[in-house]
């Protein structure tokens, strides 16, 4: 059987589309977060702060091929966790996990020494911390898109 050429051109974008995954984020992946105004990824390695809450420092670089730039989607708590590969909803609470120290991207009211803005650090032990590492995806829809911008 000959298909149209244009049903044809068709069924090889569903399946280029598929063959790439779930367009949504999921629970358990492991992503990079880039500012999208300043083409800066979030970064942290294991240097603390010399001031304020003296954690480990969460920066910013331009470096795309930057291993300490990763950060895995985990549930909110030890004990209320998303599956793996289950879809992210737009404002469903989670924590972000640095990759390399296995520390949660944390928030707190310490001043930050280069704004003076609040502060973010990177805190816990093995993925366990406080209520200062959920965060809550602010995003457009019923899901986190991959590529979407979020807050």
């Amino acid at each position: 059987m000959r298909l149209f050429p244009a049903l044809w051109a068709l069924c090889n974008i569903l399946l280029a589309q598929a063959g790439r995954g779930p367009q949504q984020v999921t629970c358990g992946s492991l992503l990079k977060l880039i500012n999208v105004h300043h083409k800066i990824r979030l970064h942290s390695h294991d240097v603390k702060y010399g001031s304020g809450s003296g954690q480990q420092s969460v920066t910013g670089t331009d470096q795309k091929e930057d291993v300490n730039s990763h950060w895995a989607i985990k549930g909110p708590t030890a004990r209320k966790q998303c599956k793996r590969g289950e879809p992210v909803e737009c404002g469903q609470e989670i924590r972000l996990e640095h990759s390399t120290t296995s520390r949660n991207l944390h928030s707190h009211h310490f001043s930050s020494p280069l704004s003076n803005n609040q502060e973010i650090s990177a805190f816990g032990d093995g993925g366990n911390g406080d209520t200062g590492d959920v965060w809550s995806v602010v995003c457009d829809g019923d899901f986190w898109q991959r590529d979407a911008p979020i807050m």
